[in-house]
């Protein structure tokens, strides 16, 4: 392990805690700030979501919609005909045609990688068939996981279809979407792998004076990225770890 990265002292029972879509970032950096611990044979247990933006709390809470039994059946529309571009692997912050907020996330727009559509909602998509375009993906990823209250069919959107995201959209259904509010931004990333249809991207963010990381990730499926699931009963984005800079990240944000 990189002498700048602290392993994760999440428990399964924290975990468990953190499931919910919007919670996990709130939960990280209640663990970086307070310092919990557990036993080191369960940091592997977790995996992760990401960041938590809720829109200012309301007093009631809406109602989940129904879900029909293809819970995660492809959605219609999302063809992508963006150039796939450059495959090699972004080492230097990539290029971009500017930064904008989407759901209280800054993430970048660039017409070469995407993202070239934005849905009525907010959604973001259709992202080159590249590691650069992956990069792009993940940070729009994040921002799309911030609001709870869009939980179920950003999660439809964004996941690849198949049971793993079907047993996720049952979890969700079970609870309320939670009113609370841990705005972030990303402040770099780490391309861990990528291929033409597969790309894993560690993200770093900021959380007190040192950082948090999760992993994504992304498949090539219908034409645009979309995020692979966790297995049953586990939070999105595994796994977590501390860091105490960025230097094993590519520095890379708009704020």
């Amino acid at each position: 392990m990189n002498e700048n990265e602290d392993q994760s002292p999440f428990g399964r029972g924290f975990i468990a805690a953190c499931i919910v879509i919007g919670a996990v970032l709130l939960c990280g950096a209640l663990l970086l700030i307070t310092g919990l611990t557990s036993d080191p044979s369960d940091a592997s247990a977790g995996t992760t979501q990401v960041a938590n933006t809720s829109e200012p709390a309301q007093t009631t809470s809406p109602a989940r919609p129904a879900i029909p039994a293809a819970e995660s059946s492809p959605v219609a529309g999302r063809a992508c005909a963006l150039p796939a571009g450059d495959q090699t692997i972004p080492t230097k912050p990539p290029s971009v045609d500017g930064w904008e907020v989407s759901r209280r996330v800054v993430v970048p727009r660039s017409t070469a990688n995407g993202p070239a559509k934005t849905d009525p909602d907010g959604f973001r998509h259709c992202f080159a068939q590249s590691p650069s375009g992956a990069v792009f993906a993940a940070y729009s990823a994040v921002a799309a996981l911030a609001d709870q209250r869009q939980a179920i069919p950003t999660v439809q959107k964004l996941m690849l279809p198949g049971p793993n995201t079907d047993a996720l959209i049952r979890e969700l259904r079970k609870d309320e979407p939670s009113t609370d509010s841990a705005v972030t931004q990303l402040a770099g990333y780490r391309v861990l792998d990528a291929g033409q249809d597969r790309a894993t991207i560690m993200l770093a963010l900021p959380v007190e004076s040192a950082y948090m990381s999760i992993t994504l990730t992304l498949v090539w499926h219908h034409d645009d990225w979309q995020l692979q699931p966790p297995p049953p009963g586990q939070p999105v984005g595994s796994p977590f770890a501390q860091h105490r800079n960025l230097n094993d990240f590519v520095a890379w944000s708009g704020v």
